[in-house]
């Protein structure tokens, strides 16, 4: 068989895991920036409890296989009466997996800012939350981006997990028609090639997209 032929068989199939890929990477995303500011925020908290909490989350997620996690959440938590569906799972591992990670990068980002800034917030005498809303996090998006877009690119490759737990997406149905055919390298080639096209030629440009914007926006505020 010829590879257009594999396409033409095939395409509209793997076209269709890809889809599932796609919402499993935009649902995790959310997921892990939400987590992320969450526990970055009360990472660098005067409070003592508080911080000791977001530390034990992040240094389990990010001390523990992901892979774990995800068997974790979609065979194990049954066993607790907390039963979610595949995808629901895939979402939920990922997101919560990266999010540990993503935390980190947002505390750096607020260490990061300039003394003079936290300073001046002192001065005007805005509460903890009305510095942090109004003059830190605004100025962390320049610093925090770069990795965090790192960050984003590898949760695209973390998605091909779950299809371990059949949620049927792109590594899922590669795997399914590999079963069928034993045309590895059509299968999995092709998944390869999907994964990069929506790598270099979405994500990316997307990515950098925000960094010049939030990069722009804060020049504007700081003259």
């Amino acid at each position: 068989m010829s590879y257009f032929s594999f396409l033409a068989e095939h395409g509209s199939t793997l076209l269709l895991g890809t889809v599932t890929t796609i919402k499993v990477l935009i649902c995790a995303t959310i997921l892990y920036v939400i987590i992320s500011i969450i526990f970055g925020l009360m990472r660098v908290s005067n409070n003592s409890v508080i911080q000791g909490a977001a530390t034990i989350y992040i240094e389990f997620f990010r001390g523990t296989s992901l892979m774990v996690q995800l068997f974790w959440v979609y065979y194990v938590l049954p066993f607790f009466g907390m039963s979610l569906e595949a995808f629901t799972s895939g979402v939920v591992a990922i997101g919560m997996n990266f999010g540990a990670y993503g935390a980190e990068i947002v505390r750096g980002g607020i260490i990061a800012v300039p003394k003079g800034q936290w300073e001046g917030a002192y001065a005007l005498n805005f509460s903890p939350a009305k510095r942090m809303r109004k003059i830190i996090i605004p100025q962390i998006f320049p610093v925090i981006l770069p990795p965090a877009a790192n960050l984003t690119v590898e949760l695209l490759k973390a998605t091909a997990l779950v299809a371990l737990v059949t949620v049927v997406d792109l590594t899922f149905e590669a795997k399914q028609i590999n079963s069928i055919t034993w045309l590895s390298a059509q299968c999995f080639g092709t998944a390869l090639i999907i994964y990069y096209i929506i790598s270099r030629f979405f994500l990316v440009p997307f990515l950098r997209w925000l960094e010049v914007l939030a990069a722009r926006k804060v020049g504007k505020e700081k003259i």
